[in-house]
């Protein structure tokens, strides 16, 4: 197995990858304990003797290729996220949903749980003569990979001007009413536990002017949001319009296999006007 190296350069931004880095090197070092456990216990006959190191030895080695397996397979979703890999699916998801952001001149868009940034300056150089939010609580099991610091820094890497970034929840948005002409997301709500998924597009809905657009891509299956056509019916009796759910796991982002294997089945934008 061809291990990954980790090198970062300063001088280009830095969107991290979806995968924490450390889940990667926990794997490969898992992997690489169980192993040693293997040879020492049952591979060889330095410690156990007989039937014990027989028993130990299909114990260990069972789990050694089970742990390998989840290796080579957490190491695949690594390189196919890796903004500076061969495959680039991130940075394919972010371009492609920027695409459709569209702000009016001088208006203002939010990015909901912005991350490292990445869509909010998509957005900001797609929409030059407007200000891109960007809002995320840069807490939990992201903590040590995300910050408000890490985004600032990509905007002037990138030198982007027209964005900001604040602290904000995604479950009640630090925003009054109608304060954005488009209000944007990518992979951010069926990570929040414990909150309807519905609601939280409710929320951030809320905050987006009238005649504003919403372009909201996230793992929308039903199991996660419920029936979305339902959703999208009420949205357009309340007054949206244009409102659709587009899959973009039929060649607009990847492939249906691709999906499957990467575990983003589901995937899809929903889009429309306030």
């Amino acid at each position: 197995m061809k291990l990954l190296y980790f090198f970062d350069d300063k001088t280009k931004p830095d969107y991290r990858n979806w995968l924490p880095k450390r889940l990667l090197k926990a794997k490969i070092i898992e992997s690489l304990v169980c192993l040693i456990l293997f040879i020492l216990f049952g591979a060889s006959d330095l410690i156990l003797q007989g039937r014990q190191r027989i028993i130990w030895g299909i114990i260990l080695g069972i789990g050694y290729l089970i742990l390998l397996l989840i290796t080579v397979w957490v190491s695949f979703l690594y390189r196919s996220f890796d903004y500076n890999g061969k495959r680039k699916l991130a940075k394919v998801i972010i371009e492609g949903t920027a695409d459709y952001v569209k702000i009016p001149d001088g208006g203002v868009g939010l990015d909901v749980g912005c991350g490292s940034g990445a869509l909010t300056i998509a957005c900001a150089k797609k929409n030059p003569k407007t200000t891109m939010v960007g809002c995320d609580i840069w807490r939990g099991s992201y903590k040590s990979e995300f910050s408000k610091e890490l985004c600032e820094n990509n905007a002037k890497l990138e030198g982007i001007e027209n964005v900001r970034f604040e602290e904000g929840n995604a479950a009640n948005l630090p925003f009054e009413d109608e304060s954005f002409d488009v209000v944007t997301s990518n992979y951010v709500y069926h990570n929040i536990r414990g909150k309807n998924k519905q609601k939280l597009l409710l929320e951030t809905l809320r905050v987006l002017k009238k005649d504003g657009v919403f372009v909201i891509h996230d793992l929308m299956s039903k199991s996660r949001y419920g029936d979305m056509n339902k959703f999208m019916e009420k949205l357009k009796k309340d007054g949206y319009e244009d409102v659709q759910l587009i899959d973009t796991t039929k060649g607009l982002f990847m492939s249906h296999k691709e999906s499957l294997f990467l575990g983003l089945s589901g995937s899809a934008l929903l889009i429309g006007r306030k």
